[in-house]
């Protein structure tokens, strides 16, 4: 009898803990036991604040709209990733490499660095910066710790195939490589066409490694329209307004081979599923309608310097804008909360079928 009641009040904490849960807007369980970040600044959460670098954002007014304030986030607030880390269910969001813990990994944990790229050279006039292999060696890294936690390889292998894995890389790869040609000579030496060829393959290279370590749900998003950026507008836009037609083809060659690695991937890899989001279809829709989703600056960042306020990115302490939910940009390159906001939840939910191929991160992650 005493063991029945022990049951029963068992069942009783449980059921107050889940309703509680609720009542509190957090979900008890996530879709998934874990998700992890592979990308840039768009997405680093403080893997470069400790780096011998320039690209770091771990001072106001970065974060200013953040909870925790200033974390290495290149926002006022959430990134793309924190907003999708939400829509899966998670209390918290995803650790950064640089500071995650003990059984924390099997959370997942963000590898993403500012100014990496998918090529190995991307980003080094910017000092230290972990490419896209160096994260996936990190990720290597990780899943030897799981192996360790949960016992063996097949443990991990299971755990790690019911996982979300994104990965956000390329803009680098044109704005910190191929677009600045007194520093890197890729422009010389590869048409566009053949530029993205090579990236693509390079790309595809590191996310068979992430299959051959456990990786089975993979999210590939493709890179947004850096010719519209502010730095992009103040460099070469005649007017401040019209995007720099040159820099979005060359982004366009890259999503449409990205796209279709997609196909290949799925038809190679039977026991995996890759989908791949147009974040660059996302922006567009923005752009051409931006009073509709609640933004009155789409060439100006919040904060910044110079033209468009685009020629760097926020210095410390300075004052952005107030109505930072009208601006689509919060500096020289990165969306503010609000632009983050609407293609992470596209993202993960398609608003249109354009956005997710095949298939968008909820039909993901129940699979």
């Amino acid at each position: 009898m005493r063991g029945e009641c022990k049951k029963l009040s068992l069942v009783f904490v449980a059921v107050l803990v889940l309703l509680l849960n609720v009542e509190n807007g957090v979900l008890a369980q996530p879709q998934v036991p874990c998700y992890f970040i592979f990308g840039d600044s768009l997405v680093d959460n403080g893997n470069n604040n400790n780096l011998n670098s320039l690209a770091k954002a771990n001072y106001l007014p970065y974060g200013i709209d953040f909870p925790r304030g200033p974390t290495g986030r290149f926002s006022n607030g959430k990134t793309t990733v924190d907003v999708i880390t939400e829509e899966l269910g998670f209390d918290r969001y995803i650790p950064p490499y640089s500071r995650v813990r003990g059984q924390d990994i099997l959370r997942g944990v963000n590898y993403a660095s500012a100014a990496a790229g998918i090529r190995e050279e991307t980003g080094r006039q910017l000092g230290q910066r972990i490419s896209f292999s160096g994260q996936v060696r990190n990720y290597i890294n990780t899943v030897r710790a799981i192996v360790n936690i949960l016992g063996d390889e097949n443990a991990a292998a299971d755990y790690l195939s019911q996982c979300i894995f994104s990965v956000g890389l390329g803009s680098n790869d044109y704005l910190n490589n191929y677009f600045m040609p007194l520093i890197y000579p890729t422009s010389r030496q590869y048409t566009p066409e053949q530029y993205a060829q090579v990236l693509i393959q390079q790309y595809a290279e590191q996310i068979r490694i992430m299959y051959n370590y456990g990786a089975r749900k993979l999210v590939l998003l493709g890179v947004g329209q850096i010719g519209c950026s502010p730095n992009a507008l103040a460099q070469n836009s005649p007017d401040g307004r019209t995007c720099v037609a040159r820099i979005n083809n060359a982004n366009q060659l890259f999503n449409n081979q990205l796209k279709a690695l997609v196909d290949t991937l799925n038809n190679q890899f039977t026991d995996a599923r890759f989908i791949y989001i147009d974040a660059y279809g996302i922006f567009q829709d923005i752009l051409n309608s931006p009073s509709s989703y609640g933004f009155t600056v789409v060439n100006v960042g919040c904060c910044g310097v110079g033209r468009n306020n685009g020629q760097i990115t926020c210095l410390p302490l300075q004052t952005p804008c107030r109505n930072r939910n009208q601006y689509l940009f919060w500096d020289a390159f990165h969306p503010t909360e609000a632009g983050n906001t609407i293609v992470g939840r596209r993202a993960y939910r398609a608003q249109k079928s354009s956005d997710a191929y095949p298939i968008d991160i909820s039909r993901l992650a129940q699979l």
